[in-house]
């Protein structure tokens, strides 16, 4: 299930750039202040085909008065816990220095794969210097330059040996919600609304981790795996360190389920960190479901409910075919219409629609309305088929796939979500070669 790739090391060493060079965005701030990398460090790479979350921890270290070897100490450890695979960054320009010793320290003691990445080798005399970081003791040891790019393809193909492939078709288990967003919104309280005293309903399944607890909900007809992210342990050194740690938790309850509940406070309204999360389901085609909760404490006219949605969606958009409930979990309202929800989605999620049905609707729709024409030539999709993946893919076949334009592929994607329910659900079309 892991699809977590954590960079940890000191301050300065290049992080971002690194995390940047891998997401394709110009995401973080990137200056030679430490401390100054403030975004929240998380999106979603593609490689070789496989997709996976990278998590640039840099992002959590506060302002330099803190004691920056506590901090990075502890994300290591967090970063041991919860990732997948581990970049460990080093600089060659400063040498081996007693911090990445101790990292590295860590590092060794643990069983997940480590690779290496000494930075700032972009010459010669670099690349002379960078050979005693080997004295680290890590056999996969990488000489790159995350500034200019030369030498990332390398690391990244030894790291997704270790990201498993997208599943081909779902499997027939039960359906895994994960219910996220910030702290303090009403998570655990949306969950111990779910789950009730009935405790003898409810069945403890070991989680991935060590304290990651899955829970079997059978209730009323209904059948779910709820991926738990409330359930945090009060680890002493975990403490300071808690905006890290959950943040690593709701992103590895997110990717290993199919639909994400994003919870967000009525009273703030969607927030950056909403948006992170929201748009970090969509990029990784989860289901999602959104609850605006303590809905009971926002004062409200006659048209609350409908204005705020309308915000919402108008953030959320162009992917805004989204479920949206107002509920409280304090009150119990609304909370079973929510598990409906959620349920719908992954219906949705699974759909299949038949290659006859599909072209013949959406041949339809295109001889209605083409794509427009490229330098003359008139631009035919010929073909449309659904691939067997755990989420609805289209390839659409055309003679020229490069000149469909953003605008065309949003027009049928709009189509295929008129003719059959794909609400809540994130969709792929590719365009092929006839």
């Amino acid at each position: 299930m892991g699809k977590i790739v954590a960079i940890v090391g000191r301050p300065n060493v290049g992080k971002s750039t690194l995390y940047n060079r891998l997401i394709g965005e110009r995401q973080a701030i990137i200056d030679d202040i430490s401390g100054v990398t403030r975004d929240r460090q998380y999106g979603a790479c593609i490689w070789n085909g496989k997709q996976f979350t990278v998590v640039d921890t840099g992002g959590f270290v506060k302002n330099s008065e803190d004691p920056f070897e506590k901090a990075i100490r502890s994300q290591v450890e967090i970063a041991v816990t919860e990732a997948a695979v581990i970049i460990f960054m080093v600089d060659t320009t400063t040498g081996i220095t007693d911090l990445d010793e101790e990292v590295a320290h860590m590092l060794r003691r643990s069983d997940k794969p480590v690779y290496l990445a000494v930075n700032k080798v972009d010459n010669h005399q670099r690349l002379l210097q960078a050979n005693e970081f080997w004295s680290l003791g890590f056999e996969n040891t990488f000489f790159l330059s995350s500034l200019t790019g030369s030498g990332t393809g390398e690391i990244l193909d030894a790291v997704v040996e270790h990201i498993p492939a997208e599943e081909e078709e779902p499997p027939s288990t039960l359906p895994r919600f994960a219910i996220i967003g910030q702290p303090n919104v009403g998570k655990s309280s949306l969950i111990n609304a779910l789950l009730g005293e009935d405790r003898n309903i409810v069945t403890d399944v070991a989680g991935t981790t060590r304290d990651a607890i899955d829970t079997h909900y059978n209730k009323y007809g209904k059948e779910f795996i709820l991926v738990d992210t409330a359930g945090m342990r009060k680890k002493a050194k975990v403490h300071e360190d808690l905006e890290f740690y959950s943040v690593m938790r709701a992103i590895k309850a997110l990717e290993e389920s199919d639909v994400c509940i994003l919870m967000i406070d009525a009273q703030t309204g969607v927030e950056a960190q909403d948006m992170s999360l929201f748009r970090l389901a969509q990029r990784r085609h989860k289901g999602i479901v959104i609850l605006v909760n303590k809905w009971d404490l926002v004062a409200k006219e006659t048209n609350t409910a409908r204005d705020m949605e309308e915000e919402i969606r108008n953030k959320i958009a162009p992917f805004n075919d989204v479920p949206i409930i107002f509920i409280s979990a304090l009150d119990k309202t609304r909370i079973f219409k929510s598990v409906e929800a959620a349920l719908q989605v992954q219906e949705n999620r699974q759909r299949r629609i038949k290659t006859s049905q599909l072209n013949e609707i959406m041949l339809e729709v295109v001889e209605r309305q083409p794509p427009p024409a490229y330098r003359g030539h008139y631009i035919k999709i010929k073909y449309v088929t659904q691939l067997p993946l755990a989420y609805p893919a289209f390839v659409f076949f055309t003679n020229h796939p490069k000149q469909i334009k953003e605008g065309y592929r949003n027009f049928l994607e709009n189509q295929l979500r008129s003719h059959f329910d794909f609400t809540g659900v994130p969709m792929a079309l590719l365009f092929r070669q006839k």
